[in-house]
């Protein structure tokens, strides 16, 4: 396991950085069925943030953007290096130029370059930046020192002259690779430049350099973090195969909407032809209650030409509801409005459709259009238990905690055999801080829903959170028992996933907790939440390299762009770390004194 941090330093970048990411991942895993509770109690979620400005740093900075930038920059550069106890007055400054420079004795050189290099600061003050770059290019001829050519650079950088910045720092750094102030400066230019990846580089080795005590830098790195994923989420987006999710994404989902009997005229017995569009709205549904990945793709096709052959007479709105469930699932999220959008038109009684345009909305971060649509689902049908259980994910996204145990608490007494509104009653006490409360909610949901392996699941991850180990694998377990006896062809990981966690948190049994992960990852090839662990637990042994495939890997499978942003930061923070030990060779072993990697105190939570 990592050495611990320094106690006397801040909590280090990468603890901030692994904090960061987490907040602006999803709060709640919506397409579960039940919120997820804390970062801490398990996987990781590389859900949608629902928050606007997920492009900043890919798009042109506005005016505001600009002004900070350049006021950092000045800030950056007013911490120019001490002025000289006494300064020459213009006229007696030498004089020096690159032939009478080789005249001069060692000593001369550098008495010139003292004194040049303290007019130079102290036109630096006086903000006649051009007076001041003239003295410190007199400074390096005397002397090539670091610290002239980043003083230069400084004089460069309250300018805005940005490649010129560039171009002294790179010449500092030659003199000195450990210059923090340089390698500040260098990084603002090229962030200044947009050249993000470079910037992020500078700015984490400036970091490990000063032991991850200068809270700005650290923030620097997390700005830059996301430019860069930013940018590189686009073009993978841009190429990337719509497809569903893992098979748990997809059966959670599903299931957190309560099942209704088969429409009439849809039955298994029914006499269809599989070539009518209500015969491929019947093979779809039975192909979906496979709750396999196969199924799950078999129905996406059927849903898909039961529109194309039409014919669905009462059916079509039931219909569009389908396929627009599934191409939300792949991500399609403006395909899938159109879809629901249809079905409520075709018929507006059906609130199922309703609640799931909301959850896009959420999505998309349109609280007020989802508030809307609940609003007229309940104007449809106020006892569909649904929607108040739906509506109370809306309040919980937004921290109104109280608001959402209402809900939660109504879905309940309209239809007490839900499982998943007690499971959530249950996490939502808990965030309100009534731990007994919610304690006494799952040993309820354990007594009257014991054959529901998600009420042992969320129980574990509370108790886990509790540092009650020893109860959360018990609860884990008992979890997987269920899921293998019940669903053998389609399980569900997160139980072995979670167990991987608590292994590690409590024992830093790593072999194990990567053998259970492996696990999840063999029955479920396509699940972010194991393939984002796995990485966190390879990161946190020091295998930087593979722990940057799974990082990428992640990123491949979200759905939205927020989701592969958020992947990415990961997988661009884990190479700026390998890189800074390649490129600084001397920083590698510092690095692993500092206890470096997301888990350092606070990666795995």
């Amino acid at each position: 396991m990592a050495s611990e941090v320094n106690p006397a330093a801040s909590p280090s970048l990468w603890d901030r950085i692994s904090k960061w990411a987490s907040e602006n991942k999803a709060v709640v895993y919506t397409a579960a069925g039940v919120t997820v509770v804390l970062t801490g109690a398990g996987a990781f979620y590389y859900l949608s943030n629902s928050q606007s400005g997920a492009n900043e740093g890919s798009e042109r900075k506005s005016k505001k953007e600009r002004r900070r930038l350049k006021k950092e920059a000045e800030e950056a550069a007013s911490r120019a290096d001490p002025l000289q106890p006494s300064v020459e007055t213009e006229d007696e400054l030498p004089e020096v130029d690159e032939t009478s420079v080789q005249n001069l004795s060692e000593q001369d050189r550098n008495e010139h370059a003292a004194k040049l290099k303290a007019a130079g600061n102290k036109a630096y003050t006086a903000k006649k930046f051009q007076r001041a770059i003239e003295l410190y290019g007199k400074a390096i001829l005397c002397k090539s020192d670091p610290v002239f050519f980043s003083n230069r650079a400084a004089c460069y950088n309250a300018m805005g002259e940005w490649e010129k910045v560039v171009e002294d720092t790179t010449a500092a750094l030659a003199l000195d690779s450990e210059y923090v102030k340089a390698l500040n400066r260098r990084a603002n230019a090229y962030e200044q430049l947009q050249k993000y990846k470079e910037g992020l580089l500078d700015y984490t080795a400036s970091c490990i350099i000063d032991g991850f005590r200068n809270d700005s830098i650290a923030g620097s790195v997390e700005r830059l973090l996301k430019a860069v994923a930013t940018s590189r989420a686009s073009t993978i987006l841009n190429n990337k195969e719509k497809k569903l999710p893992s098979c748990m994404f997809v059966t959670n989902y599903l299931q957190s909407f309560r099942q209704v009997p088969t429409p009439e005229g849809l039955e298994e017995t029914a006499e269809l032809s599989e070539e009518s569009g209500k015969g491929q709205l019947r093979k779809g549904l039975l192909a979906m209650s496979k709750k396999t990945a196969e199924g799950y793709d078999e129905a996406s096709r059927s849903f898909d030409r039961a529109i194309e052959l039409g014919d669905l007479g009462d059916h079509e709105a039931y219909a569009y509801n389908l396929r627009g469930t599934f191409r939300y699932l792949k991500g399609e999220n403006s395909e899938a409005l159109e879809d629901l959008t249809k079905s409520v038109e075709t018929q507006p009684s059906l609130t199922q459709s309703y609640i799931k345009r909301a959850s896009i909305q959420l999505e998309y971060g349109n609280r007020e259009l989802a508030a809307a649509d609940f609003e007229t689902a309940m104007e449809k049908n106020k006892d569909d238990p649904d929607i108040y259980y739906h509506r109370a994910q809306l309040h919980f996204i937004g921290g109104e905690y109280t608001e959402a145990s209402k809900d939660y608490q109504k879905s309940i007494d309209i239809d007490k055999d839900f499982v998943f509104s007690h499971i959530q009653l249950g996490v939502t006490q808990y965030k309100l801080g009534s731990i007994a409360s919610s304690m006494a909610t799952f040993r309820r949901c354990r007594k009257n829903f014991p054959r529901v392996s998600d009420v042992f699941t969320y129980n574990g991850e509370l108790l886990l959170d509790q540092s009650k180990y020893q109860e959360a694998i018990e609860s884990f377990e008992e979890a997987l028992e269920i899921e293998t006896q019940t669903k053998p062809m389609g399980m569900n990981v997160l139980p072995l996933i979670n167990k991987a966690m608590a292994l590690f948190h409590w024992k830093q049994d790593f072999k194990e907790a990567e053998e259970l992960c492996r696990k999840a990852l063999i029955i479920d090839p396509d699940c972010d939440v194991a393939v984002a662990t796995m990485a966190q637990l390879l990161l946190q042994q020091g295998k930087i390299t593979e722990a940057l495939k799974y990082f990428e890997q992640a990123a491949e499978l979200s759905r939205t762009e927020n989701e592969v942003v958020n992947a990415l930061s990961y997988a661009e923070a884990t190479r700026a770390q390998l890189e800074v030990q390649e490129k600084y060779p001397q920083l590698a072993s510092r690095l692993q004194n500092a206890g470096i990697g997301f888990g350092a105190g606070g990666g795995l939570r």
